[in-house]
């Protein structure tokens, strides 16, 4: 069974790996200290099973780590893998949903901020009914033959996710959004106009920062693709920024990928509109300006 993105778990196995190796331990002796059989030790290093706060405690003890903050940050992984691990909402959808999408939303669902590029379509959180299945329709393959049982059920899922913004505590989205963005007609001019006002009504949220990038900015940093930046509350060390391909999504988690990542983000927000000015410049899109 997995429990939550693939990428969690294994992060949380390598380090508790590397502190295993580093009191001289082999996976069996480790395992024999705490009470375990040696695979279970095995497939938690190599993250092919999930983690319980609970053992991850046992295993910090048997290597003798003393220090704090590294408790502190491997128990919070621990603790995202028990929480991803529960049965929540989407897991009624894994046989619509592929991995790959199952892991973003633990990810979005468990998060305390995202920041988000988008230069093609509007963010899937802020996405009217109508707009989301004509984003669905197209971008799933084969759209012409595609049953439409099975397109309500992805823009099912799409409206469920953004609960997360209503929340309590609500996740703090922040978006960069060219102005490709709001040009774009998806749905025809009738949907658009809607989505754009419902862009209006989102950013009047605490919780919700948008800033526009226009067409006047010229080339810009962000021109290689749409990224998202996922915070954690715990600690920044859980942070992951995310990219989707056409097939697969890819997570990054270096420090180096992330402060790569931040900085181009806060590159964006400088070259973009204010949240102010932006509200205007949607809206004046919206109003046929």
């Amino acid at each position: 069974m997995q429990h939550g993105p693939a990428v969690r778990r294994r992060k949380l196995g390598a380090e508790l790996r590397t502190l295993r190796s580093g009191a001289g331990l082999t996976s069996g002796e480790a395992a024999r200290i705490v009470g375990w059989h040696q695979s279970k030790v095995s497939r938690i290093e190599t993250g092919a099973s999930g983690v319980k706060a609970a053992d991850v405690r046992l295993l910090l003890d048997a290597y003798g780590v003393a220090d704090s903050q590294l408790r502190e940050l491997l128990l919070a992984l621990a603790v995202s893998e028990d929480a991803f691990g529960r049965h929540h909402w989407w897991h009624a959808y894994r046989g619509v949903l592929p991995p790959a999408y199952r892991d973003f939303i633990s990810l979005e669902s468990q998060a305390s901020g995202m920041r988000t590029l988008e230069t093609l379509v509007v963010p899937g959180l802020l996405q009217t009914p109508e707009y989301a299945r004509a984003v669905t329709r197209a971008a799933v393959s084969g759209a012409d033959d595609a049953p439409d049982d099975r397109l309500d059920t992805l823009v099912e899922v799409r409206l469920a996710r953004q609960d997360v913004l209503r929340s309590n505590p609500p996740l703090e989205l922040t978006a960069v959004l060219d102005e490709a963005v709001l040009r774009r007609e998806v749905g025809g001019p009738d949907v658009m106009t809607r989505q754009l006002n419902r862009l209006v009504e989102a950013a009047q949220l605490p919780q919700v920062r948008l800033h526009v990038l226009p067409f006047a900015a010229g080339a810009h940093i962000g021109i290689t693709g749409p990224f998202v930046i996922f915070s954690f509350p715990s600690t920044s060390d859980l942070d992951v920024v995310v990219l989707d391909h056409l097939t697969s999504s890819l997570y990054l988690e270096r420090k180096e990928d992330l402060q790569a990542y931040s900085e181009a983000f806060n590159t964006l927000q400088i070259h973009a509109l204010s949240p102010e000015d932006s509200l205007d410049y949607i809206a004046g899109i919206a109003d046929g300006a």
